[in-house]
């Protein structure tokens, strides 16, 4: 398949604001892979395909996760938000028969993160923080710095999301910590 089918793909599948982050993540994830040496097709699949399942409702979104041997943790299972990247990876796999390690697991972690993170994963999580319709506090801050740096975009978006879920008082997905920690003991921050 090519870009333009995972465009009629993932159209119905989710609202028109949703369909434009996808395409937003996906052009901003090819100036990411011309910027830092990565394969600007696998970054744009991945950055189109990303959000696949996200406003997939939640039954279905479980059934797909049986459907490929997914079993929650019980961290995962009282975490819906967190349940898109797992689903949306079976699905490009099983579904759109994407069998590219790294594109499933560029979608699989772009909300998490994780220790030891492919170039091309990076891509997709700092992506799915920059793309070109995120209006938040520090949006300018992390774009720069993802021009210099995708660990250093990843820790500004990790810190981030890290102080809020604690303030919010909300559980912290192990990955996103060890993603933290694997940033701040590699690369000195």
């Amino acid at each position: 398949m090519n870009i333009k089918e995972y465009k009629k793909i993932i159209k119905p599948r989710m609202s028109e604001a949703r369909y434009e982050h996808s395409i937003n993540v996906a052009s901003e994830a090819v100036k990411l892979a011309e910027l830092y040496g990565a394969d600007k097709d696998k970054a744009e699949i991945a950055g189109i395909l990303h959000d696949v399942t996200k406003e997939t409702p939640n039954e279905e979104q479980l059934q797909i996760m049986e459907k490929n041997g997914i079993i929650l943790t019980k961290l995962q299972l009282s975490s819906p938000k967190l349940w898109h990247s797992l689903s949306g990876a079976a699905y490009i796999n099983s579904e759109l028969g994407i069998e590219d390690e790294d594109i499933l697991n560029a979608v699989r972690y772009h909300t998490s993160g994780r220790a030891g993170m492919s170039t091309l994963e990076k891509i997709i999580f700092v992506a799915d923080f920059t793309s070109a319709e995120r209006d938040y506090d520090g949006i300018e801050t992390i774009r720069e710095k993802s021009r210099r740096s995708l660990e250093e975009a990843m820790h500004f978006g990790l810190s981030f999301t890290l102080v809020d879920l604690v303030k919010r008082g909300r559980a912290i997905d192990p990955n996103a910590v060890e993603c933290y920690n694997d940033i701040i003991i590699n690369y000195n921050f």
